[in-house]
């Protein structure tokens, strides 16, 4: 008699154990669904070094590392009232001769909860030249558009300017993705000016 509990015990404990794998199985598939739908959101557009070459076709780009200063750091978060993650800046200086033609800073920065690589190129003249979205991993829904980037063309940094909602329009359902590149191209153009507003 003991016997036949003890089997229907074991036999509930089956059915149990298979009905847990193929929960877990199920919850594995929803998993990987999950992650294809995140990942897919997720889109790099084109390599820095082509958007480089094609923001400045027919000059040499030279790539100068630079590591700036506390006094620096101090100038360009006053200058853009943006807070500097790292010291560590990369600038892309294009030359045609012994001429510069132009800047180009590639910025990685947080959206929401996902970077987005933007290539900001300056002219000699530390006005905006173009501004590109290189990758963006949040929804495509939320990137912007090329007709609301060319807003920021010729602008340049000065008390008041480039102000989110004042000098540059938002976009509708992509209120945060307006605001993180407008502040950004404020920081640019504030390393900019630090390091190259002075030499002519």
């Amino acid at each position: 008699m003991g016997f036949y509990k003890d089997s229907s015990v074991f036999k509930v404990g089956i059915k149990y154990m298979l009905s847990m794998r193929k929960w877990y199985a199920l919850f594995t598939i929803f998993l990987c669904f999950l992650s294809f739908t995140v990942n897919s959101s997720a889109k790099d557009f084109r390599a820095p070094q082509q958007a480089l070459k094609d923001a400045f076709p027919g000059a040499i780009i030279e790539v100068k590392n630079i590591v700036l200063s506390e006094p620096q750091v101090e100038a360009i978060e006053k200058l853009s009232g943006v807070k500097l993650n790292t010291r560590l800046v990369s600038w892309y200086i294009a030359k045609r001769g012994n001429s510069i033609v132009g800047y180009a800073y590639i910025d990685t920065h947080t959206v929401r909860t996902h970077p987005e690589v933007i290539l900001y190129t300056i002219t000699p003249e530390g006005k905006i030249d173009l501004i590109e979205v290189l990758s963006f991993s949040e929804p495509l829904e939320y990137m912007p558009d090329e007709e609301w980037l060319k807003v920021f063309k010729g602008k340049e940094l000065a008390p008041g300017t480039i102000r989110h909602r004042r000098d540059i329009p938002n976009i509708t359902g992509a209120t945060i993705t307006a605001r993180a590149i407008t502040d950004n191209a404020r920081k640019v153009l504030a390393i900019w000016q630090v390091l190259f507003g002075g030499k002519k």
